[in-house]
C-alpha cells in the first residue's frame, strides 16, 4: 500500500540516495556531483522553515520517492510562486507515484495560500516528467534551449506552470515569506 507523508530528518539517508542516483544517472537535475546528506538536510530545514511542504511516498515502509516546494525566486515579488521538485527511486517509475506526489504537493501549496506552481524540467526530452506535470494541469510556458550540459550533450529546460488559484484572486497572505 502506498502512503504519502511528510518527510522527516530520519528519512534523509534514503532521500539522499535517491537524489544521488538521479544526479549520477539522470538529466532531470543538472547537478553533476551528489550533495552530502548534511547538505540535503540543510536544504530540507530551510524549506520546512519557510512553511513549505516536503513529502515522500512509501510502500511497506520503503521510501520510493519524494517531492518538495521551494521558492521559484527569492525576491519578494515572487513570494506567491513556488517551484516543485520530484525525484523517484530507480525502480519506482511508471507506478503513478510522481503524479500522486505532485497532486499532494499542489493541495498543500494551495492550502498554504500560494498562487502559482512552476516546474523547471531538466532535459526537454524528459517525457515522463513533462507527462506527469501535464496530467496534473500544468501547461508548457517556455523552453530554454541548451541551458545545460551533462553527459556530453546539451540539455534544454522546459518551463511548465499551473495556477493554484484563479488569476483574479488578490493575495491576502504572506506567500512563502515568514
Amino acid at each position: 500500500m502506498n502512503m504519502i507523508r511528510d518527510a522527516t530528518e530520519a528519512d534523509f539517508e534514503v532521500i539522499t540516495a535517491i537524489y544521488a542516483h538521479n544526479v549520477l544517472h539522470g538529466t532531470g537535475t543538472f547537478a553533476l556531483e551528489p550533495p552530502s546528506q548534511d547538505e540535503m538536510l540543510a536544504s530540507f530545514r530551510t524549506i520546512k522553515g519557510m512553511g513549505l511542504p516536503y513529502i515522500l511516498a512509501e510502500e511497506d515502509g520503503r521510501i520510493l520517492g519524494y517531492a518538495y516546494a521551494s521558492p521559484f525566486r527569492t525576491r519578494p515579488g515572487y513570494k506567491y510562486s513556488i517551484e516543485d521538485s520530484i525525484y523517484l527511486a530507480p525502480d519506482a517509475s511508471g507506478r503513478g507515484l510522481g503524479k500522486a506526489l505532485l497532486n499532494r504537493l499542489i493541495e498543500l501549496c494551495t492550502a498554504r495560500g500560494l498562487y502559482s506552481m512552476i516546474a523547471v524540467i531538466g532535459d526537454g526530452e524528459n517525457g515522463p516528467s513533462i507527462g506527469v506535470h501535464r496530467a496534473c494541469g500544468f501547461a508548457v510556458t517556455g523552453t530554454l534551449p541548451r541551458a545545460g550540459f551533462k553527459f556530453g550533450r546539451w540539455l534544454d529546460v522546459v518551463f511548465m506552470t499551473r495556477d493554484l488559484r484563479p488569476p483574479e484572486d488578490v493575495p491576502d497572505g504572506e506567500g512563502w515569506v515568514g
